[in-house]
């Protein structure tokens, strides 16, 4: 059975799971209240980071236009334009033993794609979540679904897997940002 969070709790991810090397993030959504006449794409991304929260460079960014990170630890599976259906709306697979020293923290963030252009927000989106299994046997472990009500947020640091004491842990943040993708990337130092 997975452990479910609430919005700022703190969990660990290999403490209570040795031996575990290869985890599947997954995230999903679903889109209500909208009736404008353009898709709604949503866009999963993970950022790298050092002790610092910031990226130590653009290539830490990992999203799709950059889909494999370049130590092979972080790897986006693919861009879901509309968000249908049940499930995982992208996953994103991490690597824990492959993750560079210097990388202390990775934050995974959803978008919405043009949200300005659009007229979106993520006050039209519900039961979104984020949820991390064992990528060997499949088994979900983590999941933390985003209650809050965000109104005209266009994008969200969902959470973050973090090292501590040698181990990974799991963070539930579910913190709005307005801006986008672009005011993301340059809170996590990346150049856009």
């Amino acid at each position: 059975m997975a452990v479910s969070l609430a919005k700022g709790q703190k969990v660990d991810l290999t403490k209570g799971n040795p031996g575990l090397k290869e985890v599947m993030i997954g995230l999903g959504w679903d889109v209500n209240k909208y009736d404008g006449s353009a898709d709604f794409d949503l866009d999963a991304a993970a950022f790298l980071l050092g002790g610092n929260g910031k990226v130590t460079s653009d290539e830490d960014f990992v999203f799709y236009n950059n889909l494999k990170h370049k130590s092979g630890a972080v790897q986006h599976l693919g861009d879901n334009l509309t968000g249908a259906g049940e499930g995982d709306d992208e996953q994103i697979k991490i690597s824990l033993d492959k993750v560079p020293a210097n990388i202390e923290k990775i934050d995974f963030t959803v978008t919405i794609h043009e949200a300005e252009s659009r007229k979106q927000n993520f006050g039209q989106v519900e039961n979104a979540f984020i949820r991390v299994v064992d990528a060997s046997n499949n088994k979900e472990l983590i999941r933390y679904d985003l209650g809050e009500d965000f109104s005209i947020e266009t994008a969200v640091v969902v959470a973050e897997l973090y090292r501590h004491g040698g181990e990974w842990k799991f963070n539930a943040i579910g913190s709005g940002f307005s801006g986008g993708l672009a005011a993301l990337g340059r809170n996590f130092g990346v150049n856009v």
